[in-house]
């Protein structure tokens, strides 16, 4: 039967069931004439917090008839944007709601209307959204079994949605929350998946999202590296340590563990926070940790040793940083093995006592074995010609700028206005030093000065002084010479030669220094949260905010390592930015049509994989029409 309708926006009071209190709400009613009657339904609660002034809300809603019946806007010059995205989100949300009750949303195609009379110049193709990487991100996240975890702490279906749109939008768009919010709302199809209304959603809810995540970080760490344990049949035999540090946009003011200090990414000018991690050898994290940004590395690492309670025997596998010998000492009373990069500088290799070990590009490396009588410990002497080439071309820069900077120096003698007093210059060469300390250890450099016209005229031989000795009152200096001897034991005299020291003295050569590889590991991890999910910079001015921005990161961290493991196993071995990348061109859509009858048909669906979509979904068994098909006539 052919019927005319209206549609029209009604606030009303309603109450609270469980307190009783009453407040008011905003509903989309229709009017539909059936007949010589007129029936009102309600077909959207818009909720309490709406805005739009009351004198707007009949255009309102005449724009979203007219989107749902795909007819033009009638108001083109002069109907304000902001109703225009709120008509097109109604409108949707209308839409996959009539999808729904009709039972199309996961019906197969063979059991919808599948040959439609329609008028093609009323074509249209209306908001896109991507869903490749977010599909893929779910994947991961329901296999670690993150959503069911959430779901036993109590969290509510809201917090649940909203924590995972804080977790995948870190993996998908990796920003901070406030643009995550802006992505949820705007550019993805996440909510499709998980049958969720982002766009109704507050800003809010992701930040106590965040919170409640942060609350729950022993529980939910201990949680997924159990099931990533399950997952991949993991065996636990060694702990890999390290810090990372992360730098604040602003000043930071109030935040207790914002510190200046050593920045790794070259940002000391900004207050840090520091992450400190412990994984297992299979990269999954078994424990995180905030720290100060000025904190010393080797100052916490008995700290999370203790909080994770570390099976007795365990490998622990870390850096020169870290491996004091007070931290050394600590492992051994706590019977820990250790592999660690030896802090000694001095350095020695003899290639008639090495053995060849293989990396996984199969690049040899020359490991030679010296263990002293009653030691408990062990040294590997490893060579590498690839480190060999980047130490040479390391020191050759160095020594260049250094050398390049004394010239400048020794140039200033020369003018007018160049410093000329000694206490001056070995101020500026002292600062040179410090700056290329590497390459400094290797230069003997000296002063040359000559009595001024005031000073006693029968001492007026030149004379030398070494820099840091301070020169005679009545002398200036006219001259810089220095040279170049490499010292003994150094990068310079071995290059490509580092030593490990490790208490395990059962495994041979190649064992150990595959052990020492491991760290490589964590230089991944790092990398991947600081690049691909997000770490950095952070921007909150809340203590806790900032610990929970740095815990998505790590639960993202979690679920990409899961997927590219499985990925890896498949053959295809891309980094998550490329896989990200990739899967960015797949959106799903709504194609609208009128048929001949006056009705419209609305179809949403995912564009078709392309080979690099489903070579992806092929090697997880993922559909390659994230979210189905729905088909809603109006």
């Amino acid at each position: 039967m052919r019927y005319d309708s209206r549609m029209f926006i009604r606030k009303t009071t309603t109450r609270n069931g469980k307190t009783g209190e009453a407040y008011f709400t905003h509903r989309l009613v229709e009017a539909m004439r059936v007949g010589n009657s007129v029936k009102q339904v309600t077909v959207l609660n818009i909720g309490s917090h709406f805005d739009v002034p009351r004198e707007q809300w009949a255009d309102l809603a005449a724009r979203i008839d007219e989107i749902l019946h795909n007819q033009s806007r009638l108001l083109n010059d002069d109907f304000p944007e902001a109703l225009e995205i709120l008509a097109q989100r109604y409108a949707a949300q209308l839409i996959a709601r009539r999808s729904k009750d009709e039972g199309s949303g996961d019906a197969p195609v063979a059991t919808m209307e599948r040959f439609h009379e329609v008028d093609i110049t009323t074509l249209e193709m209306v908001r896109p959204r991507t869903v490749g990487a977010e599909c893929l991100a779910l994947s991961g996240l329901r296999q670690l079994g993150l959503d069911r975890k959430l779901n036993e702490l109590g969290f509510s279906k809201p917090q649940i949605a909203a924590a995972i749109g804080n977790v995948v939008g870190r993996i998908v768009a990796p920003n901070s929350e406030r643009a995550t919010y802006k992505w949820l709302q705007n550019s993805t199809a996440l909510g499709e998946l998980i049958d969720y209304n982002y766009e109704g959603m507050d800003l809010q809810q992701l930040y106590r999202s965040a919170d409640l995540l942060l609350k729950h970080r022993e529980e939910l760490e201990d949680f997924l590296f159990q099931s990533a344990k399950d997952l991949f049949g993991i065996v636990e035999t060694i702990t890999l340590f390290d810090l990372t540090n992360t730098y604040f946009e602003g000043d930071a003011e109030g935040i207790e563990k914002a510190h200046n200090g050593r920045s790794k990414e070259k940002r000391s000018d900004c207050p840090l926070v520091t992450l400190g991690m412990v994984l297992d050898v299979s990269g999954f994290p078994k424990r995180t940790q905030v720290f100060k940004g000025n904190v010393s590395e080797a100052s916490v690492l008995k700290t999370m040793l203790e909080g994770l309670k570390a099976t007795t025997g365990s490998v622990v596998v870390m850096d020169a940083g870290i491996a004091t010998e007070a931290n050394l000492t600590w492992l051994k009373e706590q019977d820990y093995h250790y592999v660690v990069v030896s802090r000694k500088r001095e350095r020695q290799f003899d290639p008639e006592q090495a053995t060849i070990v293989l990396t996984a590009g199969q690049k040899p490396v020359h490991v030679q074995r010296v263990q002293e009588p009653d030691s408990d410990e062990v040294l590997l002497y490893c060579h590498s010609e690839a480190r060999a080439e980047k130490d040479k071309a390391i020191d050759t820069t160095k020594a260049e700028r250094f050398e390049a900077g004394l010239q400048k120096i020794a140039d200033g003698l020369t003018t007018k206005r160049g410093a000329k007093d000694a206490d001056k210059l070995n101020q500026r060469i002292g600062r040179l030093k410090e700056r290329y300390a590497r390459a400094a250890q290797h230069y003997t450099i000296d002063l040359v000065f000559e009595k001024t016209e005031e000073a006693d005229e029968k001492d007026s031989k030149p004379k030398k002084a070494k820099t840091g000795k301070k020169a005679e009152k009545g002398h200036k200096v006219t001259a810089i010479t220095w040279r170049k001897t490499p010292k003994p034991g150094s990068a310079a005299t071995h290059p490509g030669v580092y030593c490990l020291r490790t208490t395990l003295t059962e495994p041979d050569n190649e064992a150990l220094w595959r052990i020492y590889s491991m760290l490589t590991n964590l230089e991944a991890v790092f990398r991947s949260l600081k690049t691909d999910l997000g770490l950095r910079p952070v921007y909150h001015h809340n203590g806790n905010r900032v610990e929970g921005h740095m815990f998505i990161s790590v639960l993202a961290y979690y679920i990409v390592h899961t997927l590219r493991r499985q990925l890896k196993a498949n053959g295809v071995n891309d980094s998550w930015e490329t896989l990200r990348a990739t899967l960015s061109t797949q959106v799903r859509i709504t194609v609208t049509l009128q048929r001949r009858d006056g009705r419209v048909i609305h179809v949403r669906k995912a564009s078709r994989p392309e080979p690099g979509h489903q070579r992806i979904y092929d090697a997880l068994k993922l559909p390659g029409y994230p979210g189905g098909t729905q088909q809603t006539l109006v």
